[in-house]
């Protein structure tokens, strides 16, 4: 049995009573049956209506769920606290993950923290998925039972083995202090495990 209690919480980042996260939360769960349904229907917004930062070179960063939602654009930290905040309004225990990859996309030779989600599923338990945006070699999916995630960890590259809560400091730092996508791409933040 899973302490849900964390895994709903609202909090300055994860702010699920904003007005416009409301209805949108309430929006997509109309005419759904189940959590599951509800949790792909947020997934799928999150994933394709949401620009990733990054990919877009949106010169915003943004860290609230509500500035996500405000803005349409997100690195994918920010984009995983819009789904967790969705999920939570809906009474969806979600939980914030992350993996450690290889950065050469934005820094030779570098690692750095990409943000994603776990969702729990009463008939599935915890299931890891990741909105942050489609693109070429990129494959996202909701596919319950089988985890679809953006990026396959290639070697010496790890996901953090701890479900969390709230986001890590490190990633709210991140996109507290870098405003622009200059700033951003070079300072995506990073830690090693067992940080």
């Amino acid at each position: 049995m899973i302490d849900k209690k964390s895994y709903l919480e609202e909090t300055d980042i994860i702010d699920y009573s904003n007005n416009a996260i409301e209805k949108l939360a309430k929006e997509l769960s109309k005419d759904c049956n189940s959590d599951e349904e509800i949790a792909k229907k947020c997934f799928l917004y999150v994933r394709d209506e949401i620009h990733h930062s990054g990919d877009y070179k949106d010169n915003i960063t943004t860290l609230k769920a509500s500035e996500v939602l405000k803005y349409k654009t997100g690195w994918c930290f920010a984009k995983s606290h819009l789904l967790a905040a969705l999920l939570r309004a809906n009474n969806i225990p979600t939980a914030l993950c992350y993996q450690r990859l290889s950065c050469d996309e934005y820094k030779d030779n570098s690692f750095c923290l990409h943000g994603l989600n776990a969702v729990y599923l009463k008939d599935y338990g915890w299931y890891k998925i990741d909105a942050r945006g489609n693109k070429e070699g990129v494959d996202a999916q909701f596919t319950p039972g089988i985890e679809k995630l953006a990026f396959k960890l290639q070697e010496n590259e790890y996901a953090l083995k701890v479900y969390y809560s709230r986001p890590l400091d490190v990633v709210v730092k991140a996109l507290s202090s870098n405003k622009s996508y200059k700033e951003m791409i070079n300072n995506i933040p990073d830690i090693k495990e067992g940080f």
